[in-house]
């Protein structure tokens, strides 16, 4: 590559100032730009790179010079410096994409509505312990970008968004997961399900004959997406519903992965993740494992002995015999409708924060049949009122996690679970969902 050319970073989170790391590596000369402040440890880094950046503005001149923008995640299509880029006919990719030209390492890619850290996570531990040279990176850990510039890895398990997926164009997974798809993120979508549909499913582009695409069968919005596409890459489904080979299915609770040549049997009692959500997400991270012919007793074990990941369903303690969960990574109904459906005792529900636009009513039933009391924590609650007054009787506004907490242990009784599985964003009262976990696991302390 030319060093004359310029590359423009937009965003210096994890995912851009990997991307710069590794454009000034190539010898590009690169200009990173972010409209917000920069954290200073990302600052810190850029700084100490020799690489220009600016913060809290956008300089359109410079911008505009770019031969191709990197564009975080976050950054919606709509902003009006991404639209004057795309006047200008200037390519714009995701770190992800600008990473995949300087690795042959093989891929393999996860994505779906829900479960997608939680696989990715099982994915990368059951390839860590069978002793292959793996790296895990996307939406989770160090950026992808800075990997392939700085480690040599063999393998990378990489956890991608809808958003990321969107501005990739030439990347390939060897190995292509889609867990599901429900609504989600609809508002960069304009509110059309098949918009978010399609986007899930760049996750097959460039496949051939000689990948794999991994897929629940019975996930209705995926099905109806596949009947109106062509697969190049040999399928491979999972299914708790009905017998799959090859593929994944459920026996006797037993969960069967036959992939050609390959078998594998594992009680689900044994599964260190419990739930039906984490039945999906095991047979997921198995048939990948399949694929790449690892051996049945590394697998087992290491479907056994998977510490879950921080805010999502993690376990936080118990006081007085009420047990305490940390889903603050449930930010969509349907995360919190898994969370709610794995739950075997009375729940306080902590829900609440910014809505995206929620449909609550798939919630009502599992509302009903296990929740005693809900706790709002939020800016504006309403809708969540009007969504379950007429289901639940006890519903509490709060504003900030410590209130929450102690709100929440007051209406439970011994035996009792409180759960924090927000169905919303996070960033009307916490910095992000991360913030709102951490917040309320020291809130839980402090009772």
């Amino acid at each position: 590559m030319k060093s004359n050319k310029n590359i423009v970073i937009l965003g210096a989170g994890e995912s851009g100032v990997g991307a710069a790391y590794l454009a000034q590596q190539q010898g590009y000369d690169v200009f990173v730009s972010d409209f917000g402040a920069i954290a200073d440890n990302y600052k810190q880094q850029l700084m100490d790179w020799n690489i220009r950046f600016e913060e809290n503005k956008h300089t359109e001149g410079e911008i505009l010079k770019a031969f191709e923008v990197i564009k975080s995640p976050g950054i919606p299509e709509k902003a009006p410096i991404v639209k004057k880029i795309k006047e200008k006919n200037i390519p714009v990719i995701s770190e992800i994409e600008f990473a995949g030209r300087y690795t042959d390492a093989k891929i393999i890619g996860i994505t779906g509505s829900n479960g997608k850290t939680t696989t990715t996570s099982l994915t990368y531990h059951i390839l860590k312990a069978a002793g292959l040279n793996v790296g895990l990176a996307g939406n989770i850990g160090k950026s992808f970008a800075y990997q392939v510039a700085t480690e040599k890895f063999d393998t990378y398990v990489l956890e991608l968004s809808s958003f990321m997926l969107d501005d990739m164009y030439q990347f390939k997974s060897h190995i292509a997961v889609l867990l599901n798809i429900t609504p989600d993120h609809l508002d960069r979508y304009d509110y059309k399900l098949e918009n978010y549909a399609a986007s899930k499913f760049r996750v097959t582009q460039n496949q051939t004959a000689a990948d794999y695409f991994i897929f629940c069968a019975d996930d209705p919005e995926t099905i109806k997406g596949m009947a109106e596409r062509s697969f190049a890459a040999q399928q491979l489904p999972f299914s708790i519903q009905k017998k799959i080979e090859p593929g994944a299915y459920l026996e006797n609770d037993n969960i069967v992965i036959n992939t050609h040549q390959q078998h594998f049997q594992m009680s689900i009692t044994e599964l260190a993740l419990q739930g039906k959500h984490n039945v999906y997400n095991s047979m997921a991270s198995g048939i990948v494992a399949k694929v790449l012919e690892l051996r049945n007793p590394v697998i087992r074990e290491s479907m056994g002995n998977f510490k879950s990941i921080e805010h999502r369903l993690e376990s936080v303690g118990k006081i007085s015999g009420i047990s305490f969960i940390n889903d603050s990574k449930a930010t969509n109904v349907n995360s919190t409708w898994y969370a709610l459906e794995s739950m075997t005792s009375d729940v306080i529900l902590i829900l609440g924060g910014v809505d995206k636009g929620n449909d609550y009513s798939m919630l009502k039933s599992l509302v009903k049949q296990k929740v005693k009391a809900i706790v709002c924590l939020g800016k504006d609650n309403k809708r969540i009122h009007d969504a379950f007054e007429d289901v639940v009787e006890v519903i509490v506004n709060t504003y900030s996690a410590q209130e929450a907490a102690q709100v929440a242990y007051h209406l439970a009784t011994k035996g009792d679970t409180v759960l924090l599985s927000p169905a919303c964003a996070s960033f009307d009262l916490f910095k992000n969902y991360e913030d709102r976990g951490r917040q309320f696991k020291q809130a839980v302390k402090e009772l």
